[in-house]
């Protein structure tokens, strides 16, 4: 997955009439699956077009006489899930086959939108291949699991080699605390000036790129279960762990360590830092995903032959370096089957030859996914396939995922403007902490626990 925007059911991004009339057009033919997929605003190369096209030819010439119907949806991605939920609402307008983001799995199955997959699972001997954590990331609150995953992300840090080899730091670095991260940025800004020292994601602007693999990166450093507690089935108050993230971006922010506060909450900067501050030799350290590599390569949007050498990654440390050590969060997205479907089995069938090894190697190819499959995690295409694949894969074993529930979007928006407040302002991070607990318990109908940490 890559980094996503808090979910929005407003009207002003409902589906139109016309183009749900164009979904019910291709009708229910026994003999024909219709699978509705994003096609991301944004892409230039288009990964799932083709991949989808092999597939679909592939399932065509195993089933005779079975058709497969590819319906894209170009949009962004808040978009695109309002989009298919107004489709799987009706029978007449639901596909057979959707790719559903892990993110909001849950709050389509609170819809009765889409088909557990259990039954199916337990037949199905390449379950046994998917990691716990990418299991995990497709079951919902009722214990059932409603999509196959196909991929997931990771994030760490990226750092310039060239710029610490100047500032006289370790072209080897690896952090092992929050301290010892933000003595190497205040290191670079003294020796190397006009470089941006450290890049962490902030901000409303950019939404859920700030929210998950900025602050989160953070607090998921601070200790277990630290923004939801599943057991209590409760959030958590913003406490000692949530006031010291908030603490690092105003210490980040304040010092100038980072970009500066208008550029950084700007919702375009992911892009700037992918294709132009990273390239450019403008930023030195820069906490970000597991897919930039995609950006750099000969078919990537910003072609960049240097950058195996000239980048090294780092795990973003925990906060004082208490076991595991180190953080990661992830997203994911699914094949999943809707409720409405009526040719169930069928469509099984198509996510099983989605799902095959071979095929399911080959996507994280083209879309510089992470495996979370074992058989695919230890072939030697995937291997092989980018710089720092093995070292975003290693990550998975310590990765986090959103607590996604129906309520998370408003929550991600009162985060995000916790974090504005002490980037963009003098608000201090206990302040801050505080009014997200005033948002947070309205949010969550009362429905908080608070923590030391």
């Amino acid at each position: 997955m890559r980094p996503t925007a808090p979910l929005i059911l407003s009207a002003a991004l409902a589906i139109t009439a016309t183009s749900l009339t164009a979904c019910g057009a291709f009708g229910n033919d026994p003999n024909t699956l219709k699978v509705v997929y994003l096609r991301n605003t944004d892409n230039k190369v288009r990964h799932m077009d083709h991949y989808l096209s092999m597939v679909k030819k592939q399932f065509e010439r195993e089933h005779r006489g079975k058709k497969v119907k590819l319906i894209p949806i170009q949009a962004a991605q808040p978009d695109y899930w309002v989009k298919i939920q107004q489709m799987m609402r009706s029978s007449k307008t639901a596909p057979d086959v959707v790719y559903e983001d892990t993110f909001i799995i849950n709050s389509d199955v609170a819809s009765g939108y889409l088909r557990p997959l259990d039954r199916y699972l337990r037949t199905w001997r390449d379950w046994d291949a998917f990691l716990p954590q990418a299991r995990t990331a497709a079951k919902a609150e009722d214990g059932k699991t409603y999509g196959v995953p196909i991929g997931t992300d990771t994030r760490g840090l990226w750092f310039n080699k060239k710029v610490f080899a100047t500032a006289g730091l370790p072209t080897n670095w690896q952090p092992k605390t929050w301290d010892e991260l933000l003595t190497a940025a205040r290191t670079i800004k003294k020796k190397v000036p006009g470089v941006i020292p450290l890049n962490v994601y902030t901000g409303k602007g950019p939404g859920e790129a700030s929210v998950m693999q900025g602050f989160e990166m953070l607090l998921y450093g601070t200790g277990a279960d630290p923004l939801y507690d599943p057991k209590a089935k409760k959030w958590i108050a913003g406490g000692q762990g949530f006031k010291d993230a908030l603490g690092f971006l105003k210490t980040v922010y304040g010092e100038r360590l980072g970009p500066h506060p208008s550029d950084a909450v700007d919702p375009n900067v992911t892009t700037r830092v992918a294709t132009e501050l990273l390239p450019e030799g403008k930023v030195a350290i820069a906490l970000d995903g597991s897919w930039m590599g995609q950006f750099w390569r000969e078919t990537g949007g910003r072609p960049w032959p240097e950058w195996s050498r000239a980048l090294g990654q780092a795990p973003m440390p925990t906060q004082y370096g208490d076991p595991p050590g180190k953080v990661s969060m992830s997203g994911g997205w699914t094949w999943a089957i809707p409720a409405k479907s009526e040719k169930p089995d069928l469509a099984w069938k198509l996510i099983e030859t989605l799902q095959t090894q071979p095929n399911a190697v080959e996507w994280t190819l083209r879309d510089a996914q992470i495996a979370v499959r074992e058989d695919v995690a230890t072939d030697r295409r995937y291997l092989t396939s980018m710089p720092g694949i093995r070292f975003f894969t290693d990550l998975v074993r310590h990765t986090h995922y959103r607590p996604a529930l129906p309520v998370y979007p408003r929550v991600s928006s009162a985060i995000g403007e916790a974090m504005e407040a002490v980037t963009t302002s003098g608000t201090s991070a206990a302040s801050a902490a505080k009014d997200y607990d005033k948002e947070l318990r309205s949010i969550a109908d009362g429905k908080v626990v608070n923590r030391s940490r």
